[in-house]
């Protein structure tokens, strides 16, 4: 697999948010007073691959940097450093050898599904207008076609056509889910990246559409960058586990792997705290502590405080993220490099 072109890459790509002075922080610098910017470092030094037709599944706490990471990944966000590369070529470089318009259309390769599937979806247009609007407008459809693609992908995605010309406030939660979905594949794009895309939904309503992205990947040859915090539908849905932890990566693996035998012991207590069927009268044992503020992150590995096993190294030395065996990376002191743990 390695030996396969990404589809989409970020190279050591970082992101970081420097907070404005409050009203105090103002009138304290009128005085004189050296009040320094708050920085967020929302993402740090992460690389990213995800090859032609596979499905990737991002996961790790609230606040880890997933979804900032997903909309790097989408070219939603800037990165503050580091590369992104789409189909093999610098994106950057990409965008200055292409004309405007072919930029636009290169750009609608990457579409994103946003995790509430109301607030992303205009609620003054009908649904007609939001899923036949940006075909028509970067000319991939007629205007007087418009309509027969609105209801073609109504009915790929499982809803009625008839119901086009309602508004977003007249359908379900499940069904505006599908909307987005519908209107994300308007474009033709290669890649999804879902944001936590059924997170909001009822577990039912999830399992429906979770087959229905899979049915998608297979009709439509589609790619995928799945966010998510629950790891049982992550386990189901992806070829590929990538494990972040307050804006890095710490591990990354295939599914069955990283569910089977995880090495990092991050990843090791976020198994631990997801239920389990199979398991009965075990004592819960959450990870110990809270996750630090991305405001100030802990030096050396950003993990070594919560960490069970953590040495006087770890919070000196930054562990860099080193391939174990095959396709299975692991960023932790405690990894044998090369060798496995």
């Amino acid at each position: 697999m390695d030996t396969v072109t990404p589809l989409l890459e970020l190279r050591a790509s970082t992101k970081r948010f420097v907070r404005k002075p409050d009203a105090a922080a103002k009138i304290a610098r009128l005085f004189g007073a050296s009040v320094p910017s708050r920085t967020v470092h929302a993402v740090d030094d992460v690389s990213l691959a995800v090859r032609p037709g596979e499905v990737v599944g991002l996961v790790g706490e609230s606040g880890c940097g997933k979804s900032t990471l997903g909309r790097m990944a989408a070219g939603l966000q800037a990165l503050s450093e580091g590369e992104r590369w789409w189909q093999g070529e610098n994106a950057e470089l990409r965008r200055r050898r292409l004309s405007a318009s072919e930029h636009r259309r290169d750009m609608l390769g990457v579409q994103m599904i946003f995790q509430d599937p109301y607030a992303s979806l205009n609620p003054r247009m009908r649904v007609r207008q939001i899923i036949g609007e940006a075909p028509v407008a970067h000319g991939l459809v007629d205007a007087k076609d418009q309509e027969a693609h609105v209801a073609a992908l109504m009915q790929k995605v499982g809803l009625d056509a008839g119901f086009m010309r309602r508004f977003p406030h007249q359908f379900s939660g499940g069904q505006r889910a599908r909307i987005g979905i519908a209107r994300a594949l308007a474009v033709r794009p290669r890649l999804l990246i879902c944001d936590e895309a059924v997170a909001a939904l009822d577990v039912s309503i999830q399992a429906q559409v979770i087959n229905l992205f899979m049915a998608l990947r297979e009709e439509l040859a589609l790619t995928y960058l799945f966010i998510s915090h629950d790891l049982g539908v992550v386990r189901h849905i992806s070829d590929r586990v990538v494990v972040m932890y307050l804006g890095r990566v710490v591990e990354s693996a295939g599914a069955d792997a990283l569910f089977g035998q995880p090495l990092h012991p991050y990843t090791e207590g976020l198994l631990a705290e997801a239920p389990k069927l199979e398991v009965r009268k075990k004592a819960f044992v959450a990870i110990q502590g809270e996750i630090p503020s991305p405001l100030n992150p802990p030096r050396g590995c950003h993990f070594h405080p919560r960490c069970p096993r953590a040495m006087r190294r770890c919070a000196e030395e930054v562990p860099a993220l080193a391939r174990v065996a095959g396709d299975r990376w692991v960023a932790c002191h405690l990894v044998e490099r090369m060798g496995g743990a």
